[in-house]
This record gives C-alpha cells, sequence and structure tokens, in this order.
C-alpha cells in the first residue's frame, strides 16, 4: 500500500524527452527506486529512476510520455524498488509484460514480494547442473541435452518458426521418474504481435498445457520501456516457484532480439554513447543479469532451466545479440532456412549445435548408459553424410562407392525421419528406436564410435528383425 502522507506527489518536470521525463531533484532519491508517475486524468503510470545528478532525476516511464504535460504531471516517488507479488497460484493464468493478471482472473493472493532484478548467487552456493530434461524434441534430447540448471538458447532468423518450437517444447517438456509432478513452465513472449500471442495462448489452452505454465506476454505494440522489465518479471516468478516451492522450472524466453533492440532504442533516448551496430557498450552485462538467474542452489530443493529463443539478424551469427549470448550460455541450438524451405520441422541443424553441459545429464540412470555413444554415433555419422554430399554435387553419386551412397541415404534419413517431428511429441525411447534403427541400415565399419557389444546389443536384433 502507498502511504499518501509519506509518498507525497512531486512537480517540478522540466523536460520530456521519448519515454523519460526529467526532474528537478528536490529530494533524496534512490537509482532503479519505483516511480507513479499521475497524469492529468488521474491515471497512474509505472516508471523507476535511472540517473541522478546534483541537478535533477530521470525516470524512465514504462507505459510511455504520450498526454503527459510538464505543469500537470505529478510524480510520487516510493522509496523501492520495483517489485512482484508471488504466491502459490501463479502457474495456469496469463499475465502482461509486467506481470498483472490479463485473463480475468482473480489477482495473485500474494505470500511475498519479490525485486524483479533479483539477487546474484553466490558462486559458492552453486551447484552444478545435472539431470535431464526431456523436451519431446528429437534432435535435442538425442544429441544436444538440456540439463536442469542449464541456460541453452535457440539461434533462429527471420521468418523462421521458433514460435512454434518454442510453443511445442513449453507443451511436451517434462521430467522422467518421480520428479515429474514438480515440473513448471514459465514462458515470456517478448515484442511478439498479437496474433502471436493470441497462437501461444490457444495452443496451451487446447493441449491442457496451462495447468503447469505461467504465461507471460509482452506485445510489439506495448511501450518499449516494458519490453524491459518482461524477462526480469518472468525470472522472479519462476525463482519464487524454484527456491519457494522447490520446482524444476524450465523458462521459454523468445524473442531476445527483441529485448536487445529494446535496450538500443532506450539506451539511445537516455543519450548514452553506443557501441557494436548501436547496442549500449553494457548489452553483456545486462544479457547475463538475465541468464545468470539460471541455475541450482545448494540446499534449495528446486532449478531454473533456461531456453532463450533469439533471431538473428541476416542470420548472421557474428550479430551482438547471437555472440554475446553464446559468451554466456552453454551451448546453442541453431536453426537452419535450407531446412525450412524443405518443409522439416523443427528446422535444426545438428552440425553447428552444442549442449556443453550434456554430459551432465546422460547416461545411466537418468536417460540410457549408452547415450553418449548413440549421440556422438548419429553425429559423426551424419557429418560424413554432409561430407559426402558435397562431393557428390561434383562427382555425382554414381561416383561415389556403395558405402559412401548408404551414408549418404542415411544422411537424408536423419533430416527427413529423425529430424522431421512436425508438432508431435516423441518419448526419449520412441527418439532411440528411430536413432537405432537409422544406424543398423549402415555397415559396421563406417560406426566406429561405438563398441562391438554395443552393435550387437542395440543393432543386431534390428538387423535380424527380431
Amino acid at each position: 500500500m502507498i502511504d499518501p502522507e509519506r509518498h507525497l506527489l512531486h512537480t517540478g518536470l522540466t523536460s520530456i524527452q521519448g519515454p523519460l521525463i526529467f526532474l528537478r531533484n528536490s529530494r533524496a532519491v534512490g537509482l532503479y527506486d519505483r516511480v507513479e508517475v499521475v497524469t492529468q486524468a488521474g491515471e497512474a503510470r509505472m516508471g523507476r529512476v535511472v540517473a541522478i545528478s546534483a541537478h535533477g532525476v530521470v525516470v524512465e516511464v514504462f507505459q510511455g510520455t504520450h498526454d503527459l504535460s510538464l505543469g500537470e504531471t505529478r510524480v510520487r516517488f516510493l522509496e523501492e524498488p520495483i517489485l512482484l507479488d508471488v504466491g502459490p497460484s501463479m502457474l495456469g493464468r496469463i499475465y502482461n509484460g509486467v506481470g498483472v493478471p490479463m485473463d480475468g482472473g482473480p489477482r495473485i493472493v500474494a505470500r511475498r514480494r519479490l525485486r524483479i532484478d533479483g539477487l546474484a548467487i553466490n558462486p559458492v552456493r552453486r551447484d552444478v547442473p545435472r539431470e535431464f530434461i526431456e523436451t519431446g524434441i528429437s534432435a535435442i534430447d538425442a544429441m544436444n541435452a538440456l540439463v536442469r540448471g542449464q541456460k541453452l538458447p535457440i539461434f533462429s532468423g527471420s521468418g523462421l518458426r521458433h514460435d512454434r518450437l518454442a510453443a511445442d517444447i513449453a507443451r511436451f517438456a517434462r521430467l522422467r521418474g518421480d520428479a515429474a509432478e514438480e515440473f513448471a513452465v514459465v514462458f515470456a513472449a517478448i515484442g511478439v504481435t498479437f496474433d502471436s500471442a493470441e497462437d501461444f495462448r490457444r495452443e496451451m489452452d487446447e493441449y491442457g498445457a496451462m495447468q503447469r505454465i505461467a504465461l507471460f506476454l509482452n506485445l510489439a505494440s506495448d511501450p518499449t520501456p516494458e519490453r524491459l522489465l518482461t524477462p526480469r518479471i518472468a525470472l522472479t516468478a519462476a525463482e519464487y516457484m524454484a527456491y519457494e516451492e522447490g520446482r524444476h522450472v524450465l523458462v521459454i524466453l523468445t524473442d531476445m532480439t527483441n529485448y536487445c533492440e529494446a535496450l538500443r532504442e532506450v539506451s539511445s533516448s537516455h543519450g548514452e554513447v553506443p557501441s557494436r551496430k548501436g547496442y549500449p557498450g553494457y548489452m553483456y552485462s545486462d544479457l547475463a543479469s538475465i541468464y545468470e538467474r539460471a541455475g541450482r542452489i545448494l540446499g534449495r530443493p528446486g532449478s531454473i532451466t533456461q531456453m532463450p529463443i533469439l533471431s538473428m539478424p541476416n542470420d548472421d551469427i557474428a550479430h551482438p545479440v547471437p555472440d554475446l549470448s553464446g559468451y554466456i550460455t552453454e551451448g546453442q541450438i541453431v536453426l537452419d532456412r535450407e531446412l525450412d524451405r524443405r518443409g522439416i520441422f523443427p528446422p535444426i541443424k545438428l552440425l553447428p549445435c552444442l549442449s556443453r553441459l550434456m554430459n551432465q545429464g546422460i547416461g545411466e540412470g537418468m536417460t540410457h548408459a549408452d547415450h553418449h555413444a548413440f549421440a556422438q554415433q548419429l553425429y559423426s555419422s551424419y557429418a560424413h553424410a554432409q561430407h559426402l554430399r558435397l562431393l557428390s554435387s561434383v562427382v555425382g553419386e554414381e561416383g561415389l562407392t556403395p558405402v559412401d551412397r548408404q551414408v549418404l541415404r542415411f544422411g537424408d534419413k536423419m533430416d527427413s525421419e529423425f529430424v522431421r517431428q512436425d508438432d508431435q511429441r516423441r518419448s526419449l525411447e520412441e527418439t532411440f528406436r528411430i536413432g537405432w534403427g537409422l544406424l543398423a541400415e549402415l555397415p559396421d565399419e563406417t560406426l566406429v564410435r561405438l563398441s562391438d557389444r554395443q552393435i550387437e546389443n542395440h543393432l543386431g536384433p534390428l538387423r535380424h528383425g527380431a
């Protein structure tokens, strides 16, 4: 509750520039303190202090500065950071980009009010990410496994169907074994169109996934500064679910490129000196303040796993957004435009994909005792097929040896039967069944990543029709 006697309304606006208002420094305020801006019509808008000097205060208004006037606008300094009400009823709800329920349901019964900036995790208190999360996507589960506490981004491109993939992962993902009931998904859509937001909402409802999902929707038509709050609001909700309720939370953030574009626009309005391609020089640390909120904490029961999705401008993986994200995160899933043109969904390009923490979540007792060798052999054979595909474009397929032609057909089947699954969820067992079946069609001399025992146990029965 705001105490009107303590938090008085102040005037003294000297300038309005874009999303910023400038005031005379008439009282002591704190950096990033929450501010309430009251218009002439009595409408209250949320803002925060972004700069303080001896001469004045700069306030960023999240709902925009339209209809504000220098003489009639009033400002209330609330002497606290921006907080989010969190409680046990957050799942199954739809919120706007600043955490206000927009599904017609009641307000959240707040058990706590948490800072949206989060608290830094002491490095010595961080636990190692481990244990497998099944996404239902074969190309991820088999060859680039996601583990609890990891941050694994998806690098996409303009026009590729990453929104559809994000929705599929939100619907399909689950934990294996006894921990399945402790799983939850926080889905944050950042700067998306109204149609995309409606698609997300409809898909979650139609497939009955809303009961374990908290959906945060920031639309492209919302004011730009709000876009900077949405991932932090979503992660604050995830932190409550993980560290207070003991859940294992998967956070999907799409599209982080929209977030970075908003950061560039707001930085420009602040008059800050730009860096690469006009982005602010602090974008690396700003992205790290979001990505590093994933992890596990010693002594706490839950975990936060992140899958940020970002679209690479001009499909340039060296662009500042994917480049800086790659430094902070632990691998990448890369989508391919050529696979998308061929109608393969999800269009995951296997060779540049990587999950650096995969080995922490696979193996006996978690997925399959031979999972590592299985993934290595699929990768090796597929890489060989890609090399032969280039060679055959020069010498023709008839210039290849019979074994090479078998490997080339294996590469085609990997795209059409293994990577391609449209909108169907695949269990890990089904993924292994398809993968072993494809490897069984290759001669033993090409299976350099499998031991004789593994070939006999997994491929022998398939080859003999057992």
